[in-house]
């Protein structure tokens, strides 16, 4: 596999809005008054209130138990504004026709997705007919649109939402980039400084060739790359304990120590995370480093993290196992699995917030649409409200 540019954005949730009475005004004021404070101009503003107001009454009209998240995203050098619109149903057959402008099935003028497609920089849309509906669409100004255009689609996202009652959320991920300098950090739900840059290391420096080796659950190939891997990614999600701001705190602490940490083995990222938890309520948390251009990824777990891997040559998915134990209270002998990147495939990672109940032959077309639209699919398909829920999709070029 040839390097995979690795596009990663900071992420700040700002609100879910559920109330179908108020949700179209009270989304639309929340986003014309967050896209001005953090500088899209009054023109971009105000185009972002008339695509948040038209999703949100779609929703209203159409949809059953629909959710709009508004959040804030970043990069080192600019700040745009998106937002995730799910719902339970009754969803679209034809999607490109209810994008055309004057097709309504509720005697309007029908301009509401035709609108949003136009105004966004990045917009996208998956409907399954009888289960419900993702969009996603992303703004920002003119200059940093041109950048991200020749930037490229973040290839990870991730989406969580607090227990109903809860403002704040117990899960959250992260991710960087662990070999090109600059690359500024994603995460969620709420960003950190850039990790320092770095000299390239290679797979094998990264995988830790000279440590014992790690159990493994499919064939090594015999050859490791000795070339830098430039496009290196490592993920991290943890579920905080329990509920509310303990747990939340919790999880923010975990994300500040994955940024921290300089350690390249997931293994040794979860050490770190642990002694950072050590003081609080702690958590489930699993990492995993995704090689593309070494076609390998690593994984390890502790706790009630669930992993897998969705490859679409075989149209199924693979688990990985992580080991019973609370970062933070009790870390067992951590166990590294290493296996085989299939080509096309997605990596997803998710809290118990989310059953493991969910098919991918009941999510048709998923890996054709951005990781963000992949996640607020899974969180409509298996999340449960009387949990924390969150879900991190990677999915690239490799």
């Amino acid at each position: 596999m040839g390097p995979v540019s690795a596009v990663l954005l900071g992420t700040e949730d700002v609100a879910w809005f559920r109330d179908e009475r108020s949700m179209p005004a009270a989304a639309r004021g929340a986003a014309a008054a967050l896209a001005r404070r953090i500088g899209l101009g009054d023109q971009r503003a105000a185009e972002v209130a008339l695509a948040v107001s038209e999703a949100a009454t779609n929703l209203c009209r159409h949809a059953v138990d629909g959710a709009l998240l508004l959040r804030v995203i970043r990069t080192a050098t600019d700040a745009g504004l998106e937002f995730v619109t799910i719902d339970a149903g009754p969803g679209m057959a034809d999607v490109p026709r209810a994008l055309t402008d004057g097709v309504s099935s509720a005697s309007t003028l029908g301009i509401g997705l035709g609108a949003i497609s136009r105004l966004a920089d990045t917009f996208d849309v998956h409907s399954l007919p009888g289960r419900g509906t993702v969009l996603a669409a992303r703004f920002w100004t003119r200059e940093a649109a041109a950048s991200a255009r020749m930037a490229g689609e973040p290839v990870v996202a991730g989406l969580t939402r607090p227990i109903s009652g809860e403002e704040t959320c117990g899960d959250a991920w992260a991710a960087r980039s662990l070999a090109a300098p600059g690359d500024g950090p994603g995460t969620g739900p709420a960003p950190r400084g850039g990790t320092a840059s770095r000299a390239p290391l290679s797979w094998a420096a990264m995988a830790g060739v000279d440590a014992p080796a790690a159990p493994r659950t499919a064939p090594v190939r015999e050859e490791r790359s000795a070339a830098p891997d430039s496009d290196a990614l490592l993920l991290m999600f943890c579920d905080g304990l329990g509920h509310g701001p303990l747990a939340a705190r919790a999880a923010r602490s975990a994300v500040d120590a994955f940024h921290a940490s300089r350690a390249t083995r997931p293994d040794a990222v979860l050490t770190d995370i642990h002694r950072a938890l050590n003081a609080g309520r702690g958590g489930a948390v699993a990492v995993v480093l995704i090689g593309p251009s070494a076609g390998r990824m690593l994984f390890c777990g502790v706790g009630n993290v669930s992993t897998f891997v969705l490859d679409p040559a075989t149209g199924g998915r693979r688990s990985l196992p992580s080991a019973p134990g609370i970062v933070g209270h009790h870390l067992p002998s951590l166990r590294t699995i290493e296996q085989d990147l299939p080509a096309g495939s997605a990596v997803i990672m998710h809290s118990d917030g989310l059953t493991e109940r969910w098919r991918p032959a009941d999510l048709p077309g998923l890996l054709g649409h951005i990781p963000l639209v992949a996640a607020g699919q899974l969180l409509r398909e298996a999340a449960v409200r009387r949990d924390d829920a969150g879900v991190l999709v990677a999915k690239g070029a490799w």
